[in-house]
């Protein structure tokens, strides 16, 4: 049985909590179940926002190293990766380092700071984590499971770890990893078709939009669209070939995923998809998932633990 365990975000009494509630206890080192059969399965962004990055990270790694536990790499460890690298070429950071890149980054700049061997250390580990996780029953990833895009990586990478050249191109927007890497760890999005935009809650237009990836059942561009303010401005034409191609075949095995801050009581997004994330990195409860055998998903085996 696995223990599917979303976006963290330094909220390491969160995840205490929630360990003990399902029954993991600290031994020798590390966080474990009294059935050694059950392990825990995190979904990656372990840092940023909270305030316990380096406890979190503590438990995560001894539970990996302890085999009590796997884990997907995040958007947030991605990205943390790409703001501590320098390019060998420009010497600059792979990730710019702005003032909105650093707030963002900063609860994790205030215990692992720029250049300390902590750090190195960390952001090394990091680099361990595959993008995504193929079991036998179903399927982890932090954002979005597009199988064209998996299946590509599955031949570049070693069982979804990438090597330091693939960080290092995956940061650049003209190399094809760099699609690869993003869609997987931060979601899809797509160009709507021309002359068309949205106006976005900041009051920015955009002409591209978020994609529902699992939406295998759309027919138009409102029943793929997300964080759209306004759907019925949004064009009444089928949906290219390309669009539907991304998302989430119906009969493909459940995938459980993370990133996207529902709030709310939890929902499948499909009978073969689950998001996870409840803005633990908040106020929100850390949520939990228990997974056994080839059962399909039900919203009966989430538990939500220790919201603020």
């Amino acid at each position: 049985m696995y223990d599917i365990i979303p976006d963290i975000h330094g909220q390491s009494e969160k995840l205490k909590t929630t360990l003990k509630a399902l029954g993991y206890r600290k031994r020798n080192g590390a966080w474990r179940h009294v059935d050694p059969a059950r392990t825990c399965l995190f979904l990656g962004d372990f840092i940023d926002r909270g305030p316990n990055n380096a406890e979190t990270l503590t438990i995560v790694r001894a539970m990996i190293d302890a085999g009590s536990a796997q884990a997907v790499m995040g958007n947030h460890e991605l990205n943390a990766v790409h703001f501590h690298t320098l390019d060998p070429k420009s010497g600059k950071p792979l990730r710019c380092r702005s003032e909105k890149n650093q707030r963002q980054h900063g609860s994790f700049l205030a215990e692992f700071p720029i250049g300390a061997t902590r750090t190195a250390e960390a952001i090394s580990w990091m680099q361990t984590l595959p993008l995504f996780l193929e079991l036998p029953d179903f399927r982890a990833v932090h954002a979005c499971w597009d199988e064209h895009k998996i299946a590509e990586l599955t031949g570049l990478s070693q069982n979804g770890v990438l090597s330091l050249e693939q960080f290092i191109a995956a940061a650049d927007v003209c190399n094809p990893l760099n699609a690869l890497v993003e869609t997987t760890t931060k979601g899809p999005e797509t160009e709507l078709p021309d002359g068309y935009y949205i106006v976005d809650k900041d009051g920015h237009r955009r002409s591209e939009i978020r994609v529902k990836w699992w939406q295998s059942g759309g027919h138009s561009w409102a029943d793929i669209a997300m964080s759209v303010p306004e759907p019925a401005k949004l064009p009444t034409s089928a949906l290219p070939e390309d669009v539907v191609a991304m998302t989430y075949p119906a009969a493909a095995k459940p995938v459980f995923f993370g990133h996207y801050w529902l709030v709310g009581a939890p929902v499948l997004q499909a009978p073969n998809a689950l998001c996870l994330d409840y803005s633990a990195g908040r106020d929100g409860p850390l949520m939990s998932y228990g997974m056994q055998g080839g059962e399909p998903i039900s919203l009966e085996n989430i538990t939500a633990h220790g919201a603020d």
